[in-house]
Parts: structure tokens; C-alpha cells; sequence
């Protein structure tokens, strides 16, 4: 069913066999249905995904988004530290294991041994089919909650599950993450509520000896004032046909806005300042809104730069800047 290496076009083939055969109607309802949950504000202590069809649309719907968040958050991380490499990943409320593609594919030529964790069974059978003959994981049926217990392990994903969770839970999550791992990655939605749950995230891993190696160039306070802005970013995420039924739109794209930090045990190199919004391209310069380690700013880069220039128009909204010499 699947290509032999994980990448978002193996993964978007297997959504495909995954959902042909089920009736759009029936994928799309649940779909609604799922939106809701996702968009509501109440923390739930049972599985969202009650059954198959339940997966199946979550699947279509979610994993390629939550996977082009995820890639975005690790090639960030692997940008501050290249020579780091996993051996071991746990994929905490992974589900369907969308975050455990993004973790196969950023480190394809020795995968990390993966341990998927989640507190639906449904979600975690078919996640195992989806990664059958990609990726080898272990798909382990777990509460996640405080009382989660991790074994170590070099790299935890926490990704789209805080805001699943009460305050006290997602705070007991993420010190476990801490205590167990080399390197934490966690993603929310690029919403100033999910923005709020990474702020908070990332205060606990630096009060636990933690280094944020991404997005932030460095791991003092965030110099957004709280109320006024919110940081996250944008990944363009293709639709195939199949799935923009699902998902009832007609574009063969959708832009995924998200929040995430990267922290880890280990020396880094931080980006010495990240562009933090789209940049704005005008006739002869561009306009980059940075986050760097005095805070917020903006550089014009107009055509007397010369080469910077171009990478300037090169430049996306998450990259760090300047460009590495070598870019």
C-alpha cells in the first residue's frame, strides 16, 4: 500500500487506499464533526476517535497538516544541531502517527526506534497500517494524561495533544518529557491559545535545564507582549483530490498555521534571529519582521545588498536569518 520511504507523497498514497472505498458523505460528516472538537475550547479525558471511520476521516483530514508542522519544527531543530541524530523517538498522543512520519523522514537514512502512544486503540491500529513496509514503530495504547509514565529516550513529540489536556495534565506532560528525553518537540495550532500553550511549554523545559533550539534564537523571555501579538508560523500542505472532498474545498493546497518549540539537553546554534512573519516583497527590497536575541525588529534588504538580496526574496516566513555562508 505504501512507497518504501516516509515522505508526505508516501504518506498522501496511503491516505488514499486508506479512505477509497469509504463514502465521502459518511467521511465528511465525521470530518464536521471533528472539526468542532478540534476548534472547541473543553478538554476531554476520553479519545476523541471513537471508532474506524472516526480515524479514516481524522486521518484525511489532520495527518497531512500535522505532518508538514511537525517537518517544519524538526528541520528547524536539525538546522541548529545537524550532526544530532535520534536513535530512539516516542510520539506522545501520536495517534495515527503523523508526527512519527515527520521524525522517519527527517532521519530516513538510520530512522529513530519509535514508540507511538496514544489513548485510542482505533487510532493506533490504523496508524500501524499506514506505516506498515514505510517505518518500523511500536503502537502502544496508553492514557495521556498526568499520570503518564515515559521510559528515556532521545527525542519526545508532543504534537496537537496539550490543548486535549487540563492545565495541570498538559504541565505534568511536559516535565515527564523533560525528565526522559535528549530533545522535545512540541507543535500546536498557530493560534494565540496555542501560542499561549507553547509559551507555557517552553518555560517548563528551560526551568528543567533545557536549551530552546528553535524557533527562538535564544532561551530567555519571549519579547511578545502577552496579549498584543502571537507567534507561530505557515506550512503549505498539498491536497489530493480525495481529500479536498473530504475536507470540502477546491483548492489543491491549504496553508497549516502552527506553534511549536524545539529544546534540547545538548549544545545547539540557534538561528541568530528567525523571520517571524510573511516576508513582504516590494519593487527593488523586502521587508523581514525578525525575532532575535534582543528582541523583536525588522530588516529592509533592498537590491544595493547585493547576494542577500536575492536570498531575501528566497526567504520564508519560519527561516532563519541571515542565511547560513553556504546557502
Amino acid at each position: 500500500m505504501n512507497a518504501s520511504a516516509p515522505s508526505a507523497d508516501s504518506l498522501r498514497a496511503a491516505l488514499a487506499a486508506l479512505l477509497d472505498g469509504l463514502p465521502p458523505n459518511r467521511a465528511a460528516q465525521a470530518v464536521e464533526r471533528l472539526i468542532a472538537n478540534y476548534r472547541g475550547t473543553t478538554p476531554t479525558d476520553a479519545p476523541v476517535l471513537r471508532d474506524r471511520s472516526d480515524v479514516a476521516a481524522y486521518a484525511a483530514y489532520r495527518m497531512p497538516a500535522t505532518f508538514e508542522a511537525v517537518r517544519g519544527a524538526l528541520d528547524a531543530l536539525r538546522e541548529a544541531a545537524p550532526d544530532w541524530e535520534p536513535r530512539t523517538h516516542t510520539d506522545v498522543g501520536g495517534g495515527t502517527g503523523a508526527a512519527s512520519w515527520a521524525v522517519a523522514e527527517a532521519w530516513e537514512d538510520e530512522p529513530p526506534r519509535t514508540t507511538v502512544l496514544d489513548w485510542a486503540e482505533p487510532a493506533l491500529t490504523l496508524g500501524r497500517e499506514l506505516a506498515a513496509g514505510v517505518f518500523d514503530a511500536e503502537w502502544r495504547r496508553e492514557r495521556i494524561g498526568g499520570a503518564l509514565r515515559l521510559a528515556d529516550t532521545d527525542l519526545v513529540t508532543v504534537s496537537y495533544v496539550l490543548k486535549e489536556l487540563t492545565e495541570a495534565d498538559r504541565t505534568a506532560l511536559v516535565t515527564e518529557a523533560a525528565r526522559t528525553a535528549q530533545a522535545v518537540v512540541i507543535v500546536e495550532p498557530g493560534t494565540p491559545d496555542g501560542y499561549e500553550r507553547i509559551i507555557a511549554a517552553r518555560t517548563l523545559l528551560i526551568d528543567a535545564g533545557f536549551t530552546v533550539a528553535a524557533p527562538c534564537p535564544h532561551s530567555g523571555a519571549c519579547p511578545i507582549v502577552p496579549g498584543t501579538d502571537w507567534c507561530h508560523f505557515s506550512a503549505r500542505v498539498s491536497r489530493s483530490s480525495l481529500h479536498r472532498k473530504v475536507k470540502g474545498g477546491s483548492l489543491p493546497y491549504e496553508d497549516e498555521k502552527y506553534a511549536y518549540v524545539a529544546a534540547v539537553r545538548f549544545p545547539v546554534t540557534p538561528a541568530s534571529s528567525r523571520i517571524i512573519r510573511k516576508p513582504q516583497t516590494r519593487k527593488g527590497l523586502v521587508l523581514l519582521e525578525l525575532c532575535g536575541p534582543e528582541g523583536l525588529g525588522r530588516d529592509t534588504v533592498t537590491k544595493r545588498h547585493g547576494p542577500l538580496y536575492k536570498q531575501a526574496r528566497d526567504a520564508e516566513w519560519g527561516d532563519s536569518w541571515p542565511p547560513a555562508e553556504d546557502a
